[in-house]
């Protein structure tokens, strides 16, 4: 009997002080977390940086620095992920902690955009501060000249508006030239709108009107008749556009409380109304003329139904949804989805193009500076991704969830995920508090030329590790 009652004595004791040892080392993890983001962001905003901006990779050295090619020294990216990627990382940072080292560097990459902001409103996707630079342009503040040409392509005008319109608010919008900056973006950005709702892939001032008329297929030759010399001045799709810009309006919504923006979004959802085309292809394409015909981008770039960019808009009329509760941006998913599924290649791909009309996968040959359209995918140039990974069933899921009432944003990492990879991000950083990539052959953003087993450092990354990190810190706090 003594024995029993020592043994269960122990078993009390022992449960006593898991269950006060566990609470403990949440607050430990915290700390951690908060430790490695201080030394992570203390080495990547005082030896990284230059002009207080950032480009994709770095080799560790940091002799060598690349965006979309290599960059020089007075050269910064806007480009994700680039300088307002890292940017938004510091904001959560210091929306965590509350650390001003967050706040300064954040503040940093805001002025380096602001020197860096067009004439027009907007970005291209470098900054170049050398005023005899091979890639200066007409800067807002007077100092450059040359091009003019804000453009929406690859999410840069709208990571650049989302930034600094973060910052201004973190600001508590008393920053002038923050302020003015991020009010002129957010006014270009607007102006830039067709009024079928539609967006150009660049503009240098605000759009012409255009009839607003429903896409068809070209009666003429596509291959040959219909190209468009200035296309970038027309409605695209391309690269995720409407997504981006959906959520760049709607957080611009929400930080100035503006119902203009909310009409934009309204406008944006209108358009992708407009825009799918007709059976039996009820998807999308990446350019559109005037016409709302398909029309030829850059010469690998033809008239075709996209499978990437048709992804991208079914998430976002969902997002739209989501917004506004109007069910008839549910209304095209359906269809364009069963579409999807009937066209996935043999390994569940999409193909990022589909021959109008035959609805054959398109793809192009490429000998020197000359493509070819083939419908053969075995000499596939390396620099573009003419397959793209199906979001399909996650889309379905979403669509169920939205013709059920479901209006709830996606839900969070779970706690128990989320502290496995925050554990994962601590151990990665290595002594000089970096986080350091291999490279292994995969394809990067602005494909650097790494060597296979090159070790190089990614804003990507940083970025990444950096807000995963603040939002442990923020759930724990």
């Amino acid at each position: 009997m003594r024995l029993l009652a020592s043994r269960r004595f122990l078993m009390i004791v022992v449960a006593c002080c898991l269950t006060t040892a566990a609470p403990a080392a949440e607050p430990a993890l915290r700390d951690e977390a908060q430790a490695a983001m201080r030394r992570a962001a203390t080495y990547y905003t005082s030896r990284v940086a230059a002009h207080g901006g950032y480009v994709y990779h770095y080799t560790l050295d940091l002799r060598q620095r690349s965006g979309e090619g290599l960059a020089t020294a007075d050269q910064i990216w806007v480009q994700p992920p680039g300088t307002p990627t890292v940017g938004m990382a510091l904001l959560k940072a210091y929306a965590a902690t509350h650390e001003q080292l967050y706040l300064d560097a954040a503040r940093a990459a805001g002025e380096a955009l602001l020197y860096g902001q067009l004439a027009s409103g907007g970005w291209t996707n470098v900054v170049d501060f050398d005023p005899s630079g091979p890639r200066v342009a007409q800067y807002r503040n007077g100092r450059g000249r040359g091009s003019n040409n804000s453009t929406l392509d690859d999410g840069i005008s709208q990571a650049a508006i989302r930034f600094l319109a973060q910052l201004n608010r973190t600001l508590e919008f008393r920053d002038e030239p923050i302020r003015a900056a991020a009010d002129t973006a957010a006014k270009a950005l607007l102006a830039a709108q067709f009024p079928n709702g539609g967006f150009p892939q660049v503009w240098t001032g605000p759009v012409a009107p255009q009839p607003i008329v429903r896409a068809s297929l070209p009666t003429y030759d596509w291959r040959t008749e219909g190209k468009q010399k200035k296309y970038w001045d027309m409605y695209t799709l391309n690269d995720g556009l409407a997504g981006t810009v959906a959520a760049t309006l709607a957080e611009l919504g929400t930080i100035y409380a503006d119902p203009k923006f909310g009409q934009a979004i309204l406008g944006l959802g209108d358009f992708l109304l407009l825009a799918q085309l007709p059976e039996p292809q009820p998807a999308w394409a990446q350019q559109y003329d005037y016409a709302m015909h398909p029309i030829w981008a850059r010469r690998f770039e033809p008239p075709a139904v996209t499978g990437g960019e048709s992804q991208d808009v079914l998430e976002t009329l969902l997002l739209i949804h989501r917004l506004t509760g109007d069910a008839k941006y549910l209304e095209p998913i359906p269809r364009a989805v069963a579409y999807l599924r009937r066209s996935q290649l043999p390994d569940g791909r999409l193909a990022r193009y589909y021959e109008l009309a035959t609805n054959r996968p398109l793809y192009m040959t490429r000998r020197g500076r000359d493509y070819s359209l083939t419908h053969d995918d075995s000499d596939l140039p390396d620099h573009y991704g003419w397959k793209q990974i199906s979001r399909l069933d996650a889309i379905d899921a979403a669509y169920a969830r939205a013709r059920g009432g479901d209006r709830s944003p996606p839900a969070p990492t779970s706690p128990s995920e989320l502290e496995r990879q925050v554990r994962e991000v601590i151990g990665q950083l290595d002594g000089q508090a970096r986080w350091v990539s291999t490279y292994s052959g995969d394809r990067l953003v602005g494909q650097p030329k790494f060597a296979d087993g090159e070790k190089y450092l990614s804003s990507a990354v940083f970025s990444r590790n950096i807000e995963l990190l603040s939002e442990y810190v923020t759930r724990k706090r």
